[in-house]
């Protein structure tokens, strides 16, 4: 649940919740000696698999975008949680502590919404063989920064499917969002593909087509993703990349960077 929109209260409280969650250590297999963490980010699709259990991964990056139906121009941090509870489920919290947008003639500093949700395997998969998982997100906190093209759900529900296939990888979604605007309510569908591929060394590169309905413009936003990313460490990898929409409702350009960081050490 890639670029989303938060306050740094909220983000706290968000962590708070999921060590909360997080189960007491009783009888547990033995720690991994290197953990390695699993980026959702940079793409808009979200890898079916699930992060090391016990540790917590953050996905922290900044996200500049321009030409979009609620703003000319805007630019913000973004921040996803996640905490594998068990070895089939997941705790998400995604968010961003603040937004520089402009619009009309004139800026505003806002704080986006907070998500928090959870991600379950249904059928773990290996190679060639897809990982398939559902996941759940609730809105709980709503912000005031414009969302991006596609808006932000008040609820939604994805599955997710993922696998390796001859050195390339794949996530591939589909979303099933409720969209909130005033006392309409409305549904949204999106699908996402993204395929990845080692360009030697610690690099990867990943191509990425999704698609919004937008259901209050009566619309669909279209966009083409490409990025970059160095993995320094198993528990800390670095991205950067943009995003061209492809319709005349999508926002055109978009360009980002940011990192993916494990705990190395687990919370219980």
């Amino acid at each position: 649940m890639g670029r989303r929109q938060i306050n740094s209260r909220n983000l706290t409280a968000c962590l708070l919740l999921l060590c909360a969650f997080a189960p007491s250590s009783t009888a547990q297999s033995a720690t991994p000696d290197e953990p390695e963490a699993n980026p959702g980010r940079p793409t808009v699709s979200t890898p079916a698999t699930l992060t090391p259990v016990g540790y917590l991964q953050f996905e922290t990056g900044v996200l500049g975008a321009t030409d979009s139906p609620e703003f000319s121009s805007q630019y913000g941090l973004t921040e996803v949680m996640k905490l594998a509870a068990a070895s089939r489920l997941q705790l998400l919290a995604s968010s961003s502590p603040i937004a520089h947008s402009a619009a009309d003639g004139s800026t505003t500093d806002r704080a986006g919404d907070v998500l928090l949700g959870a991600q379950a395997v249904l059928s773990p998969g290996e190679g060639a063989k897809p990982t398939i998982a559902v996941s759940y997100f609730h809105r709980v906190y709503t912000g005031d920064a414009p969302d991006l093209d596609f808006g932000t759900p008040a609820n939604s529900v994805t599955l997710l499917a993922s696998a390796d296939v001859k050195g390339f990888h794949y996530d591939m979604n589909e979303l099933f969002n409720e969209l909130v605007q005033g006392p309409v309510r409305r549904a949204q569908f999106g699908q996402t593909l993204s395929i990845s591929h080692s360009i030697g060394g610690k690099f990867g590169l990943s191509g990425e087509i999704w698609h919004f309905t937008q259901p209050f413009l009566r619309s669909n936003a279209i966009g083409n993703l490409w990025a970059v990313s160095y993995a320094a460490r198993k528990t800390l990898v670095f991205d950067a990349g943009f995003d061209r929409g492809l319709t005349h409702t999508s926002t055109q350009w978009e360009a980002f960077a940011g990192f993916t960081y494990l705990l190395p050490h687990r919370l219980w």
